[in-house]
């Protein structure tokens, strides 16, 4: 082949003739104000809501007000650096974070970068913070119970994964602790743990960070962090961080859980930047979108629903079904049934592996004095599916977890049980109630019947029951067999001194005499008529041996 110089020449001048220079454009404003963490920028007059600005320093900010004359920014970081006339320019970005396995194990800050001195986290996923939660056709009901291997929690008020279960109390009840406990209990259940640190020393960051990993239970969390040091903008985004990587396993038809501790210190963080921004104050000076802050936060938490298709047999994956019809949720697969009836043999329903995850959100808010009619706690109980209400007086009392089980409640109920605990735990409330009710007469009466102080007795036995120290959950087949002996009556003539020592003990026995038992009830998940039998054989002996003890 011979290269001709007039050819070449003639496609040279071709190129030149069609070439256009398109100019580099970078849009840049100059700072007018800076300070608290905000910055007002003049000249950016095609900024985004919620688009990503560039100061000195590689510092990042995030845009929140649009004016007419200039722009409101939030600041992620130190704003040392920046001063008035400083440049400022525009990255077209939302703000995102790494997300996916790489994530798993670490402890990172409010914007997803690693502060645990183990490096870089080296993954290929990223995720936008602000996204919406999905939409009613995308979820299912909540019905697969999430343990937290506490027995006042689990028999009483349980929780269910994708569901929102806010824990609220006074500073020093227990809340943090719940949450701990309830992370701890997933080991080895598919569970993958993030807890959100909003406001708080970094003494107390660090020593959660130290008893998930002596609970082994940093296998499977991330820590994200924005401690009491921190500028409210990171205070206000570390909760949207959190869910995010949260989401990424949700919506890879996995489990996920979430511990926001805690809401009201993110409020408040909102609130201070909204003042700075002049936006007009609301009830208790927080501004009118405060409810929605957190609306759309835990709106993200779900049980997603199952996907099918019909498809024709040999079909490997779900990306190899092309334009088959898919199908959502229980009635769905209903509908690919009688499809799949008409189409014939050479057809088959197969199931989307990447459907049916769950996020479940544990908010955590502090009250003052006990009031949980203030303006954060009733925004946040009117968007979650219950709460958890732990109480100074019986945390103080020796009660922990500090539950009150009269406020408490779950608005899932038993769809989050296995039917072993929902069979015995609906006495267990209403045995407590009455004890509560009758307690407060008698502390008038003098002389009571028989049946009213059997009533206090048995009350009092299943108080010291519910008892539970902390970092030790119990598995679901033990909670069964120790609420069984409390309604049944098994521990009504024993001192409530000696609870504390039987039930340890009653475990024990029965996996030595009854080794079979406890596997049996963990996977039936039902107290059948012959377990049943097995557990009261198990109560008698061992009750009969502990009081010659």
């Amino acid at each position: 082949m011979q290269l001709r110089a007039e050819e070449i020449s003639q496609i040279i001048k071709k190129q030149i003739q069609s070439y256009e220079q398109a100019p580099l454009t970078m849009e840049t404003g100059s700072v007018l104000s800076v300070g608290d963490g905000i910055a007002r920028v003049y000249g950016l007059a095609g900024a985004m809501a919620g688009e990503l600005l560039e100061f000195p320093g590689g510092l990042m900010g995030l845009t929140l007000n649009l004016e007419s004359d200039n722009v409101g920014a939030a600041l992620f970081g130190d704003t040392t650096a920046v001063k008035e006339g400083s440049i400022v320019k525009r990255t077209g970005r939302i703000l995102d974070v790494p997300v996916g396995e790489a994530a798993v194990g670490r402890v990172v800050n409010a914007l997803g970068q690693p502060i645990d001195g183990k490096g870089p986290i080296d993954s290929p996923h990223r995720r936008r913070v602000e996204v919406k939660a999905p939409g009613i056709l995308a979820r299912q009901p909540v019905k697969e119970p999430l343990q937290t291997g506490l027995k006042a929690i689990d028999a009483m008020v349980p929780i269910g994964r994708g569901q929102r279960e806010l824990i609220i109390g006074d500073r020093q009840t227990g809340k943090t602790a719940v949450a701990l406990d309830a992370i701890i209990n997933q080991r080895g259940q598919g569970v993958y743990c993030f807890y959100i640190a909003i406001g708080q020393k970094q003494s107390t960051v660090a020593s959660v960070v130290d008893k998930l990993t002596q609970y082994g239970a940093m296998e499977y969390t991330t820590v994200i962090v924005a401690g009491a040091s921190e500028a409210a903008p990171l205070q206000f985004i570390a909760p949207y961080t959190g869910v995010t990587m949260a989401e990424y396993f949700r919506d890879s038809g996995r489990h996920a859980l979430c511990v926001y501790d805690d809401l009201s210190k993110q409020a408040v963080a909102y609130r201070q930047l909204s003042l700075l921004l002049r936006r007009p104050p609301g009830r208790e000076a927080y501004p009118g979108d405060v409810f929605y802050i957190h609306s759309r936060l835990l709106e993200r938490a779900a049980k997603m629903a199952d996907q099918w298709a019909v498809v024709p047999k040999g079909t490997r994956t779900w990306s190899d079904i092309g334009s088959a019809k898919v199908y959502v949720g229980e009635q769905g697969k209903h509908a690919a049934d009688g499809e799949l009836k008409t189409k014939g043999d050479s057809f088959e329903l197969i199931r989307n592996p990447l459907s049916g995850g769950s996020l479940t959100a544990l908010p955590i808010i502090e009250t003052q004095g006990g009031d949980v009619s203030a303006y954060i706690p009733t925004n946040v109980i009117s968007i979650t599916d219950g709460q958890i209400f732990l109480e100074t007086d019986l945390f103080y009392s020796g009660v922990r977890p500090a539950i009150n089980v009269g406020v408490s409640v779950s608005r899932v109920g038993g769809n989050a049980q296995i039917k072993a605990m929902k069979s015995i735990a609906g006495t267990l409330k209403l045995d407590l109630a009455q004890y509560r009710e009758k307690a407060a007469f008698s502390q008038f009466a003098s002389d009571l019947d028989k049946v009213t102080r059997d009533q206090l007795e048995r009350g009092v036995r299943l108080v010291e029951l519910l008892k539970q120290g902390q970092y030790v959950p119990l598995p679901v087949e033990k909670q069964v067999v120790i609420i069984y002996a409390g309604t049944k009556g098994y521990l009504d003539h024993l001192p409530v001194a000696q609870i504390a020592a039987y039930e340890p003990g009653l475990y024990s026995f029965i996996e030595t005499k009854f080794p079979k038992f406890f596997e049996t009830l963990r996977t039936k998940k039902v107290l059948d008529k012959e377990l049943e039998e097995t557990l009261k054989t198990a109560l008698v002996e061992y009750g009969k041996g502990f009081a010659k003890a």
